[in-house]
Protein backbone atom coordinates (compact mmCIF):
# COMPACT_ATOMS: atom_id res chain seq x y z
CA UNK A 1 0.00 0.00 0.00
CA UNK A 2 1.77 3.49 -0.89
CA UNK A 3 1.65 6.12 1.73
CA UNK A 4 2.20 9.18 3.08
CA UNK A 5 3.43 10.35 6.71
CA UNK A 6 1.97 13.11 7.79
CA UNK A 7 3.46 14.58 11.25
CA UNK A 8 0.58 16.78 12.54
CA UNK A 9 2.27 19.09 15.79
CA UNK A 10 -0.12 20.95 17.58
CA UNK A 11 0.65 22.60 21.21
CA UNK A 12 -1.20 19.67 23.30
CA UNK A 13 -0.58 16.31 21.01
CA UNK A 14 1.80 15.64 18.41
CA UNK A 15 0.09 13.33 15.63
CA UNK A 16 1.99 10.88 12.89
CA UNK A 17 -0.30 9.91 9.96
CA UNK A 18 -0.43 7.60 7.29
CA UNK A 19 -2.58 8.28 4.32
CA UNK A 20 -3.53 5.52 1.95
CA UNK A 21 -3.59 7.39 -1.84
CA UNK A 22 -7.49 7.43 -1.08
CA UNK A 23 -6.74 9.92 1.89
CA UNK A 24 -7.70 7.51 4.28
CA UNK A 25 -6.15 7.24 7.64
CA UNK A 26 -4.40 3.88 7.66
CA UNK A 27 -2.76 4.42 10.94
CA UNK A 28 -2.19 6.99 13.43
CA UNK A 29 -0.02 7.50 16.82
CA UNK A 30 -0.21 10.15 19.51
CA UNK A 31 2.38 11.52 22.11
CA UNK A 32 1.90 14.21 23.97
CA UNK A 33 5.02 15.90 26.49
CA UNK A 34 5.05 18.49 29.31
CA UNK A 35 6.28 21.53 29.11
CA UNK A 36 9.33 22.49 30.28
CA UNK A 37 10.91 25.73 31.53
CA UNK A 38 13.02 28.31 29.54
CA UNK A 39 16.04 30.47 31.21
CA UNK A 40 13.41 32.80 32.58
CA UNK A 41 11.27 30.39 34.41
CA UNK A 42 8.50 30.47 31.61
CA UNK A 43 6.82 27.28 30.02
CA UNK A 44 7.89 26.15 26.39
CA UNK A 45 7.82 22.89 24.46
CA UNK A 46 9.75 19.86 25.20
CA UNK A 47 11.82 20.23 22.07
CA UNK A 48 14.39 17.42 22.62
CA UNK A 49 11.49 15.22 23.42
CA UNK A 50 9.56 16.29 20.19
CA UNK A 51 12.72 16.37 18.10
CA UNK A 52 13.77 12.84 19.55
CA UNK A 53 9.53 11.82 19.09
CA UNK A 54 10.02 12.65 15.52
CA UNK A 55 12.71 10.77 14.67
CA UNK A 56 11.81 7.50 16.58
CA UNK A 57 8.23 7.20 15.83
CA UNK A 58 9.50 7.84 12.09
CA UNK A 59 12.20 5.11 12.71
CA UNK A 60 9.43 2.55 13.25
CA UNK A 61 7.32 3.41 10.64
CA UNK A 62 10.19 2.25 8.31
CA UNK A 63 10.69 -0.53 10.16
CA UNK A 64 7.09 -1.43 8.86
CA UNK A 65 7.81 -1.05 5.50
CA UNK A 66 6.21 -4.53 4.44
CA UNK A 67 2.83 -3.24 5.74
CA UNK A 68 3.45 0.15 3.40
CA UNK A 69 5.63 1.62 1.18
CA UNK A 70 6.10 4.90 2.26
CA UNK A 71 6.05 7.17 -0.58
CA UNK A 72 6.16 10.72 1.21
CA UNK A 73 6.45 12.56 3.96
CA UNK A 74 5.46 16.31 5.27
CA UNK A 75 4.48 17.87 8.21
CA UNK A 76 2.34 20.70 9.86
CA UNK A 77 2.81 22.73 12.90
CA UNK A 78 1.21 25.18 14.57
CA UNK A 79 2.95 28.74 13.77
CA UNK A 80 4.66 31.68 15.71
CA UNK A 81 7.12 29.77 16.83
CA UNK A 82 10.96 29.82 15.79
CA UNK A 83 13.31 27.10 16.42
CA UNK A 84 16.66 28.66 16.27
CA UNK A 85 19.77 26.33 15.34
CA UNK A 86 23.61 27.11 15.11
CA UNK A 87 26.10 26.43 12.28
CA UNK A 88 26.32 22.59 13.90
CA UNK A 89 22.93 22.35 12.92
CA UNK A 90 21.53 21.62 16.45
CA UNK A 91 19.34 24.05 18.57
CA UNK A 92 20.82 26.43 20.21
CA UNK A 93 17.70 28.19 22.30
CA UNK A 94 14.45 27.00 23.63
CA UNK A 95 11.40 26.79 21.55
CA UNK A 96 10.35 29.82 23.51
CA UNK A 97 6.36 29.85 23.88
CA UNK A 98 4.64 32.10 21.72
CA UNK A 99 2.53 33.46 24.72
CA UNK A 100 5.46 34.86 26.61
CA UNK A 101 5.12 38.01 27.85
CA UNK A 102 6.57 40.47 25.72
CA UNK A 103 8.81 43.25 27.39
CA UNK A 104 6.70 46.79 26.68
CA UNK A 105 9.81 48.89 26.31
CA UNK A 106 10.89 46.67 23.96
CA UNK A 107 7.69 46.67 21.74
CA UNK A 108 7.68 50.66 21.65
CA UNK A 109 10.93 51.07 20.61
CA UNK A 110 10.52 48.83 17.25
CA UNK A 111 7.43 50.02 16.15
CA UNK A 112 8.45 53.64 16.85
CA UNK A 113 11.93 52.98 14.85
CA UNK A 114 9.67 51.90 12.13
CA UNK A 115 6.43 54.21 11.36
CA UNK A 116 4.31 53.07 14.36
CA UNK A 117 1.69 49.98 15.45
CA UNK A 118 -1.23 51.08 12.36
CA UNK A 119 1.15 51.49 9.74
CA UNK A 120 3.35 48.77 10.10
CA UNK A 121 0.40 46.21 10.90
CA UNK A 122 -1.04 47.11 7.83
CA UNK A 123 1.39 46.36 6.11
CA UNK A 124 2.28 43.03 7.33
CA UNK A 125 -0.87 42.02 8.30
CA UNK A 126 -0.04 41.68 11.89
CA UNK A 127 -2.28 42.91 14.83
CA UNK A 128 0.13 44.00 17.63
CA UNK A 129 0.15 40.62 19.48
CA UNK A 130 3.92 40.21 21.20
CA UNK A 131 5.47 36.95 20.84
CA UNK A 132 2.88 35.95 18.67
CA UNK A 133 4.71 38.12 15.95
CA UNK A 134 7.39 35.34 15.76
CA UNK A 135 9.80 37.97 14.06
CA UNK A 136 9.24 39.83 17.12
CA UNK A 137 11.04 36.67 19.20
CA UNK A 138 13.91 37.56 16.95
CA UNK A 139 14.57 41.13 17.50
CA UNK A 140 14.45 40.43 21.06
CA UNK A 141 17.22 38.23 21.16
CA UNK A 142 19.26 40.68 19.00
CA UNK A 143 18.66 43.19 21.66
CA UNK A 144 18.87 41.38 25.07
CA UNK A 145 20.20 38.15 23.90
CA UNK A 146 23.62 39.57 21.43
CA UNK A 147 25.66 36.56 22.20
CA UNK A 148 22.91 33.77 21.06
CA UNK A 149 22.39 35.84 18.54
CA UNK A 150 25.25 35.80 16.95
CA UNK A 151 24.95 32.23 17.19
CA UNK A 152 22.28 31.36 15.39
CA UNK A 153 22.79 30.43 11.55
CA UNK A 154 19.50 30.18 10.97
CA UNK A 155 15.86 30.22 12.64
CA UNK A 156 13.29 27.80 11.12
CA UNK A 157 9.10 28.00 11.39
CA UNK A 158 8.55 25.05 13.54
CA UNK A 159 7.13 23.08 10.43
CA UNK A 160 10.20 23.80 8.66
CA UNK A 161 12.10 22.47 11.72
CA UNK A 162 10.50 19.56 11.63
CA UNK A 163 11.24 18.92 8.01
CA UNK A 164 14.80 19.81 8.74
CA UNK A 165 15.04 16.97 11.26
CA UNK A 166 14.59 14.55 8.14
CA UNK A 167 16.04 15.95 5.55
CA UNK A 168 19.18 18.30 6.46
CA UNK A 169 17.57 20.94 4.26
CA UNK A 170 17.53 24.49 6.26
CA UNK A 171 14.21 26.26 4.25
CA UNK A 172 11.73 28.64 5.05
CA UNK A 173 7.74 28.58 3.43
CA UNK A 174 5.36 31.13 2.72
CA UNK A 175 2.19 29.68 4.62
CA UNK A 176 4.65 30.02 7.73
CA UNK A 177 6.44 33.94 7.13
CA UNK A 178 3.11 35.05 6.64
CA UNK A 179 1.22 33.91 9.62
CA UNK A 180 1.29 37.12 11.80
CA UNK A 181 4.84 37.68 11.76
CA UNK A 182 5.63 41.10 11.13
CA UNK A 183 8.29 39.67 9.12
CA UNK A 184 6.33 39.90 5.60
CA UNK A 185 5.77 43.23 3.61
CA UNK A 186 2.38 41.94 1.67
CA UNK A 187 2.01 44.90 -0.27
CA UNK A 188 5.69 44.55 -1.96
CA UNK A 189 5.47 40.28 -1.87
CA UNK A 190 9.00 40.83 0.50
CA UNK A 191 10.54 40.81 3.93
CA UNK A 192 9.67 44.23 5.53
CA UNK A 193 12.66 46.58 6.03
CA UNK A 194 13.10 46.10 9.23
CA UNK A 195 13.79 42.46 8.86
CA UNK A 196 17.09 43.75 6.98
CA UNK A 197 18.05 46.72 8.60
CA UNK A 198 18.13 44.71 11.83
CA UNK A 199 20.42 41.56 10.41
CA UNK A 200 17.41 39.28 10.78
CA UNK A 201 17.20 38.47 7.02
CA UNK A 202 20.64 36.51 7.19
CA UNK A 203 19.15 34.38 10.24
CA UNK A 204 16.23 32.79 7.73
CA UNK A 205 16.57 30.43 5.26
CA UNK A 206 15.68 30.68 1.92
CA UNK A 207 12.62 30.95 1.07
CA UNK A 208 11.00 27.59 -1.09
CA UNK A 209 7.40 26.94 -2.81
CA UNK A 210 5.43 25.15 -0.09
CA UNK A 211 5.17 21.93 -2.66
CA UNK A 212 9.07 21.45 -3.03
CA UNK A 213 10.08 17.94 -2.19
CA UNK A 214 13.58 16.77 -1.68
CA UNK A 215 14.35 13.29 -1.97
CA UNK A 216 15.64 11.22 0.35
CA UNK A 217 16.49 7.79 -0.25
CA UNK A 218 13.69 7.61 -2.39
CA UNK A 219 10.96 9.36 -0.86
CA UNK A 220 9.51 12.86 -1.40
CA UNK A 221 10.26 14.87 1.89
CA UNK A 222 7.96 17.93 1.94
CA UNK A 223 9.24 21.43 3.62
CA UNK A 224 6.32 21.68 5.93
CA UNK A 225 3.02 24.06 6.54
CA UNK A 226 1.65 26.31 9.27
CA UNK A 227 -1.44 24.28 10.28
CA UNK A 228 -4.15 27.20 9.34
CA UNK A 229 -3.08 27.64 6.13
CA UNK A 230 -2.82 23.57 5.36
CA UNK A 231 -6.11 22.93 6.85
CA UNK A 232 -7.60 24.85 4.08
CA UNK A 233 -6.29 22.76 1.62
CA UNK A 234 -8.71 20.08 1.57
CA UNK A 235 -11.69 22.85 0.71
CA UNK A 236 -9.65 24.49 -1.82
CA UNK A 237 -9.25 21.02 -3.94
CA UNK A 238 -12.75 20.64 -3.68
CA UNK A 239 -14.80 23.54 -4.39
CA UNK A 240 -13.64 26.12 -7.00
CA UNK A 241 -17.34 28.28 -6.64
CA UNK A 242 -15.81 31.28 -3.97
CA UNK A 243 -16.17 29.93 -0.31
CA UNK A 244 -15.42 31.77 3.13
CA UNK A 245 -14.49 28.69 6.27
CA UNK A 246 -15.47 29.38 9.71
CA UNK A 247 -12.85 27.21 11.40
CA UNK A 248 -14.57 26.75 15.60
CA UNK A 249 -12.42 25.96 18.44
CA UNK A 250 -11.46 28.35 21.13
CA UNK A 251 -11.36 31.01 18.19
CA UNK A 252 -14.08 31.54 15.92
CA UNK A 253 -11.49 32.17 12.84
CA UNK A 254 -13.24 33.18 9.32
CA UNK A 255 -10.91 32.37 6.48
CA UNK A 256 -11.95 33.93 2.56
CA UNK A 257 -9.02 32.86 0.06
CA UNK A 258 -11.16 35.10 -2.02
CA UNK A 259 -10.70 38.14 -0.59
CA UNK A 260 -6.94 39.37 -1.13
CA UNK A 261 -8.03 43.14 -0.07
CA UNK A 262 -4.90 45.23 1.77
CA UNK A 263 -6.14 45.42 5.55
CA UNK A 264 -7.42 48.42 6.88
CA UNK A 265 -6.76 50.21 10.16
CA UNK A 266 -10.25 49.88 10.98
CA UNK A 267 -10.29 45.93 10.09
CA UNK A 268 -7.05 45.86 12.33
CA UNK A 269 -9.08 47.49 14.86
CA UNK A 270 -11.25 44.56 14.86
CA UNK A 271 -8.68 41.94 14.88
CA UNK A 272 -8.77 41.40 11.52
CA UNK A 273 -5.47 39.85 9.45
CA UNK A 274 -3.86 38.07 6.72
CA UNK A 275 -2.83 34.42 5.91
CA UNK A 276 -0.79 33.37 3.24
CA UNK A 277 -2.22 30.36 1.00
CA UNK A 278 0.10 27.54 0.38
CA UNK A 279 -0.13 29.00 -3.13
CA UNK A 280 1.57 31.87 -2.10
CA UNK A 281 -1.72 34.25 -2.22
CA UNK A 282 -2.64 36.38 0.94
CA UNK A 283 -6.54 35.64 2.34
CA UNK A 284 -8.12 38.20 4.65
CA UNK A 285 -9.24 36.49 8.45
CA UNK A 286 -10.98 37.76 10.97
CA UNK A 287 -10.87 36.42 14.89
CA UNK A 288 -13.36 36.19 17.41
CA UNK A 289 -13.00 34.38 21.27
CA UNK A 290 -16.42 32.86 21.15
CA UNK A 291 -14.94 29.09 21.94
CA UNK A 292 -14.09 30.61 25.30
CA UNK A 293 -16.97 32.63 25.44
CA UNK A 294 -19.36 30.05 24.74
CA UNK A 295 -17.70 27.65 27.59
CA UNK A 296 -17.59 30.42 30.27
CA UNK A 297 -21.17 31.17 30.07
CA UNK A 298 -22.10 28.04 29.45
CA UNK A 299 -20.60 27.20 32.83
CA UNK A 300 -22.74 29.89 33.97
CA UNK A 301 -25.77 29.22 33.09
CA UNK A 302 -25.05 25.35 34.50
CA UNK A 303 -24.59 26.93 38.02
CA UNK A 304 -27.92 28.66 37.78
CA UNK A 305 -30.34 26.40 36.51
CA UNK A 306 -28.62 23.03 37.97
CA UNK A 307 -27.65 21.60 35.00
CA UNK A 308 -24.30 20.08 33.92
CA UNK A 309 -22.44 22.20 31.10
CA UNK A 310 -22.55 18.56 29.06
CA UNK A 311 -26.85 19.81 28.63
CA UNK A 312 -25.58 22.28 26.31
CA UNK A 313 -24.63 19.88 23.96
CA UNK A 314 -28.01 18.40 24.05
CA UNK A 315 -30.60 21.47 23.29
CA UNK A 316 -32.28 21.03 19.65
CA UNK A 317 -32.94 24.19 18.08
CA UNK A 318 -36.61 25.87 18.74
CA UNK A 319 -37.25 28.43 16.01
CA UNK A 320 -40.50 29.46 18.62
CA UNK A 321 -38.20 30.15 21.35
CA UNK A 322 -35.97 32.17 19.12
CA UNK A 323 -38.93 34.21 17.76
CA UNK A 324 -40.37 34.47 21.19
CA UNK A 325 -37.09 36.10 22.24
CA UNK A 326 -37.31 38.60 19.29
CA UNK A 327 -40.25 39.57 20.11
CA UNK A 328 -39.71 40.25 23.71
CA UNK A 329 -36.50 42.30 24.35
CA UNK A 330 -37.22 41.83 28.61
CA UNK A 331 -34.74 39.43 29.00
CA UNK A 332 -31.60 41.25 31.09
CA UNK A 333 -30.36 38.64 32.84
CA UNK A 334 -30.90 34.85 33.28
CA UNK A 335 -33.30 35.73 36.46
CA UNK A 336 -35.84 36.67 33.20
CA UNK A 337 -35.20 33.16 31.54
CA UNK A 338 -37.64 30.29 32.13
CA UNK A 339 -35.57 27.42 31.67
CA UNK A 340 -32.10 26.37 30.64
CA UNK A 341 -32.74 25.51 26.70
CA UNK A 342 -34.17 29.27 26.55
CA UNK A 343 -31.23 30.72 28.35
CA UNK A 344 -29.12 29.00 25.90
CA UNK A 345 -30.84 30.00 23.24
CA UNK A 346 -30.17 33.80 24.50
CA UNK A 347 -26.26 33.09 24.54
CA UNK A 348 -26.10 31.39 21.21
CA UNK A 349 -28.20 34.49 20.00
CA UNK A 350 -25.74 36.83 21.51
CA UNK A 351 -22.78 35.41 20.03
CA UNK A 352 -24.38 34.83 16.46
CA UNK A 353 -24.85 38.41 16.77
CA UNK A 354 -20.75 38.89 17.46
CA UNK A 355 -19.89 36.16 14.70
CA UNK A 356 -22.00 37.90 11.47
CA UNK A 357 -20.13 40.91 12.26
CA UNK A 358 -16.88 39.26 12.59
CA UNK A 359 -17.72 37.16 9.46
CA UNK A 360 -18.80 39.82 7.58
CA UNK A 361 -15.80 41.52 7.81
CA UNK A 362 -13.52 39.08 5.68
CA UNK A 363 -16.96 38.72 2.85
CA UNK A 364 -16.54 42.30 2.28
CA UNK A 365 -17.83 42.30 -0.82
CA UNK A 366 -16.67 39.03 -2.37
CA UNK A 367 -19.34 37.16 -4.25
CA UNK A 368 -18.74 33.97 -1.97
CA UNK A 369 -21.49 31.54 -2.69
CA UNK A 370 -21.22 28.99 0.46
CA UNK A 371 -19.89 29.22 4.01
CA UNK A 372 -18.43 26.24 5.72
CA UNK A 373 -17.81 25.48 9.71
CA UNK A 374 -15.84 22.83 10.90
CA UNK A 375 -14.65 22.24 15.13
CA UNK A 376 -17.11 22.35 17.25
CA UNK A 377 -19.67 24.76 16.36
CA UNK A 378 -19.91 22.65 13.63
CA UNK A 379 -21.71 19.91 15.59
CA UNK A 380 -23.92 22.67 17.31
CA UNK A 381 -28.07 22.59 16.40
CA UNK A 382 -28.12 25.92 17.64
CA UNK A 383 -25.29 27.92 16.07
CA UNK A 384 -26.05 26.49 12.59
CA UNK A 385 -29.29 27.05 12.27
CA UNK A 386 -28.76 30.76 13.40
CA UNK A 387 -25.97 30.88 10.95
CA UNK A 388 -28.43 29.72 8.44
CA UNK A 389 -30.78 32.33 9.13
CA UNK A 390 -28.09 35.11 9.06
CA UNK A 391 -26.97 34.58 6.11
CA UNK A 392 -30.11 33.89 3.86
CA UNK A 393 -28.49 34.37 0.41
CA UNK A 394 -25.75 31.68 1.08
CA UNK A 395 -25.50 27.63 1.27
CA UNK A 396 -24.11 27.20 5.23
CA UNK A 397 -23.12 23.59 6.07
CA UNK A 398 -21.06 22.15 8.77
CA UNK A 399 -17.94 20.21 7.27
CA UNK A 400 -15.90 18.03 8.36
CA UNK A 401 -12.59 16.30 7.51
CA UNK A 402 -10.68 13.42 9.50
CA UNK A 403 -7.97 15.65 10.06
CA UNK A 404 -8.49 18.43 7.70
CA UNK A 405 -4.95 20.08 8.91
CA UNK A 406 -2.55 16.32 8.42
CA UNK A 407 -4.31 15.86 5.00
CA UNK A 408 -4.04 18.88 3.75
CA UNK A 409 -0.15 18.76 4.45
CA UNK A 410 -0.54 15.70 2.55
CA UNK A 411 -2.54 17.12 -0.24
CA UNK A 412 0.11 19.66 -1.00
CA UNK A 413 2.98 17.41 -2.33
CA UNK A 414 -0.12 15.11 -4.01
CA UNK A 415 1.67 14.83 -7.17
CA UNK A 416 5.11 14.13 -5.93
CA UNK A 417 3.83 10.87 -4.09
CA UNK A 418 0.34 9.82 -5.25
CA UNK A 419 -0.58 8.16 -8.59
CA UNK A 420 -4.38 8.47 -8.17
CA UNK A 421 -6.46 11.77 -8.95
CA UNK A 422 -7.68 13.65 -5.76
CA UNK A 423 -10.74 11.91 -4.56
CA UNK A 424 -13.59 14.11 -5.21
CA UNK A 425 -15.40 13.75 -1.64
CA UNK A 426 -12.60 14.66 1.03
CA UNK A 427 -15.13 17.03 2.71
CA UNK A 428 -18.68 16.03 4.49
CA UNK A 429 -21.35 18.39 4.11
CA UNK A 430 -24.22 18.79 6.29
CA UNK A 431 -26.75 21.72 4.57
CA UNK A 432 -28.87 23.87 7.35
CA UNK A 433 -31.61 25.96 5.06
CA UNK A 434 -33.68 28.73 6.68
Amino acid sequence: MNVIAVFDVGKTNKKLFLFDERYRIVSEQSESFASVKDEDGDDCEDLAGLTEWVRGSLAQVMVRRDDYNIRAINFSAYGASLVHIGADGKPVAPLYNYLKAYPEGLKRRFYETYGGEVLLSMLTASPVLGSLNSGMQLYRIRYEQPELFARIRYSLHLPQYLSYLVTGRAVSEITSIGCHTNLWNFPQHKYHEWVFREGVAEKLAPIVPSGVVTDIGGISVGVGLHDSSAALIPYLQSFREPWTLISTGTWCITMNPFNDSPLTAAELEQDCLCYMSFEGLPMKASRLFAGYEHERQVRRLGEHFHRSPAAAAEVKFDRDCVEMLRAGGKIQDLTDCKSFEQAYHWLLMDIMEQQVRSTNLVLNDTDVRQIFVDGGFGKNEVYMHLLAEAFPDVEVSAASIPQATAMGAALAIHEEWNGEGVPGELVGLKYYGV
